[in-house]
């Protein structure tokens, strides 16, 4: 089965190779039958990479530790479910993971892409088939996770013991759907820059893949911060760590892109712009793909590896984003600019937020890139953390925040800005509110916080006033209200949902952070503490045993009114004898949006455990945002006017005249 997997994953290089070359050839000579080559080609790419993906899996499961790459990161102890996510809990098998979803976005342009012109089709597999050439070659020579053992070793070294929890099943792939998905808007935007021409037809196949990339890549990144947050035991949500921000520039540029590409389909202007984000996009995940594989950092994050693997990695950043820069510059002026708007527009409104977009994902690469630089050029060490980005990405994002509500209600090509400041005037009111309600009822509420409470509500009640006005609310009887609302466009629901769900984040973020409170004290079994009026038992330590650990758990009682126990929270110490590792596991009650979170510490002589208490008002918001807004892209993915491609009644035409001009 290994050696199965191996040499399908060969095969998969060769098909790649095929698929670069003959569909480019076949559009360049406009030939049919070299342009529909591609399709099948990367169809069976897809399969034969799923088949060595699953052949790894086998091995992971079966614990063969005959391959490398099992035995350095799998015991014949560990869970099932442990050892299966074991698979891309490395770099060879992430990486097998990376290119199995690329090769899958390809099939999927291969089969849901029929109606695409043929020339487009082809270049866009074309491109996709050299990206995944590229790391395929990268997987073959630098990072072959098929490398066998001989002889055998009995027992395996262990994964490492913070991956083995189920955020490793669900964060990493969700993460590379979003990553990879952006390779198709690449490969569109090479495409058309091959082809040098392009419209606003462009733009309505484009954005059902970018919001598809975004929609995971939201998801990803929401999941990922809640796995650090309950499994490393620090209680923070964002440490504003180097690998963080190599997913967090792909969606800020994504989120430009999104916005960008609905002004090129629905005016036909910002064309160029729009090209060039959805190259930078892409760029960006390559180079978070860069950093966390170089050993250029020195994250939690990141895996450990060689420098051939970096220099490989670099090359191959150097042919992508390098070749489509050149190929833009080359090509962008003999694109046409695309029509004007009036600056008070929607138009606008989604220009300024590219603009602050843009800029924020800037900032972010300078803040994530500048100690790497200054370490290359001397012998200094410097670290670029939360104060740099506090002071230079916040001020970017609350002046957008508050632009949010007012793009949904302003006109195509000329908007009424007096006139959607009217219809906001109630979700005003109800924020100006709150920030009073905040500052003068809340304990140790600051200016900072009534304000961020203030943007919050007018985030969430501006989404629901788009809704409101667009269906009549007020102006017209409920019965046909409620009809207007329910034949609105789902694009409509989705906008409006991801955007109560960015207000639902910045209201967790800035309960959080504001109303948190923190202990840290030594306690000893029967004593109690109160935080933020809640008094916490301490019951005792105790031993357990798990299939490939052993743990001191700490038992704790959340004590109530009448001095009875009303619930209990269980926090411990793990030790992973195999990789001689310690790991925190946290303890946490949710109780309504907010939660009570336990971690411990060092156990001391006299039987005393050093204990971390946070109450965290209203966190759950920060996760449940990025869940709403992922379920707005969703529905926006639902409405048929994002379907890919032409309308059905010139299909029929077209398919004719093709099947005409064959031999």
């Amino acid at each position: 089965m290994v050696e199965t997997g191996h040499f399908a994953l060969v095969l998969a290089f060769a098909l790649a190779l095929v698929q670069t070359t003959v569909p480019l050839f076949g559009a360049r000579l406009d030939n049919q039958r070299l342009m529909a080559v591609g399709g099948p080609v990367a169809v069976s790419g897809f399969a034969l990479t799923a088949l060595s993906f699953a052949a790894l899996a086998s091995a992971y499961a079966s614990s063969d530790f005959s391959v490398a790459s099992v035995w350095e990161n799998s015991h014949s102890l560990q869970p099932m479910i442990y050892k299966i996510t074991g698979t891309w809990g490395n770099h060879e098998g992430s990486m097998l993971l990376w290119v199995l979803i690329l090769t899958f976005f390809g099939a999927l342009v291969a089969a849901f892409g029929s109606n695409l012109p043929a020339t487009l089709r082809a270049n866009v597999l074309a491109v996709q088939g050299a990206i995944g050439a590229a790391f395929f070659l990268f997987i073959l020579t630098t990072s072959n996770p098929f490398i066998r053992l001989n002889p055998a070793p009995i027992e395996g070294r262990d994964l490492n013991p913070i991956l083995q929890d189920l955020g490793l099943a669900v964060h990493p792939p969700f993460l590379y759907l979003g990553y990879v998905g952006f390779s198709i808007c690449f490969s569109f935007s090479v495409a058309a820059l091959i082809e040098g021409r392009i419209d606003a037809s462009w733009a309505r196949w484009v954005r059902p893949w970018t919001l598809v990339a975004w929609m995971f890549l939201t998801g990803g990144i929401a999941m990922g911060s809640y796995w650090a947050y309950y499994e490393l035991g620090w209680g923070g949500f964002w440490f504003w760590d180097p690998v963080e921000n190599a997913s967090f520039m792909p969606w800020l540029a994504g989120t430009a892109l999104l916005h960008s590409a609905i002004v090129m389909e629905k005016r036909s202007a910002l064309k160029i712009w729009t090209l060039l984000l959805a190259i930078l996009t892409f760029s960006l995940s390559l180079l978070g793909t860069f950093l966390v594989r170089s050993g250029v950092l020195t994250s939690v994050h990141a895996f450990a590896t060689d420098p051939t693997r970096g220099i490989f990695i670099l090359c191959i950043l150097t042919l992508f984003i390098g070749g489509s820069l050149a190929l833009f510059a080359l090509r962008a002026s003999r694109l046409t600019a695309g029509g004007l708007f009036h600056p008070v527009s929607r138009e606008g409104a989604l220009v300024l937020n590219n603009l602050f977009l843009t800029t924020a994902t800037a900032t972010v690469l300078v803040g994530t890139l500048y100690p790497l630089v200054v370490e290359a050029f001397s012998a200094d060490k410097i670290s670029v953390g939360a104060p740099f980005f506090n002071l230079t990405f916040a001020p970017l994002m609350v002046p957008l925040l508050v632009m949010v509500p007012f793009g949904p209600l302003l006109a195509w090509k000329r908007g009424d800005i007096l006139a959607v400041g009217q219809r906001l005037m109630a979700a005003f009111a109800a924020a100006l509110l709150a920030m009073l309600v905040t500052a003068l009822f809340i304990n140790g509420a600051s200016v900072l916080a009534a304000l961020g409470v203030g943007l919050a509500v007018w985030l969430i009640l501006g989404a629901l006033t788009d809704l409101a006005v667009k269906s009549g609310f007020g102006n017209v009887a409920t019965g046909i209200m409620v009809r207007r609302l329910l034949g609105l466009p789902r694009s409509v629901f989705g906008t409006a949902l991801a955007h109560l769900g960015l207000g639902l984040t910045v209201l967790g973020i800035v309960g959080t952070l504001c109303f948190g409170t923190e202990r840290i004290l030594t306690m000893h079994a029967g004593e109690t503490v109160e935080i933020s009026d809640r008094t916490v038992r301490f019951v005792g330590l105790y031993p357990a045993q798990g299939p490939n650990y052993s743990e001191d758990r700490g038992r704790f009682e959340l004590i109530g009114a009448g001095g009875s126990p009303v619930g209990a929270i269980s926090s411990a110490k793990r030790f992973y004898p195999v990789r001689q590792m310690m790991t925190t596991e946290s303890g946490i009650r949710t109780i309504g949006l907010s939660q009570l979170y336990i971690s411990l510490g060092d156990e001391g002589k006299d039987g005393s455990v050093v204990v971390r208490l946070w109450w965290k008002p209203l966190v759950t918001l920060i996760w449940g945002g990025g869940l709403v807004m992922m379920a707005g892209a969703a529905m926006s993915l639902m409405d048929r006017r994002l379907r890919i491609g032409a309308p059905s009644r010139r299909r029929k035409p077209a398919a004719a005249v093709a099947t005409a001009s064959l031999p």
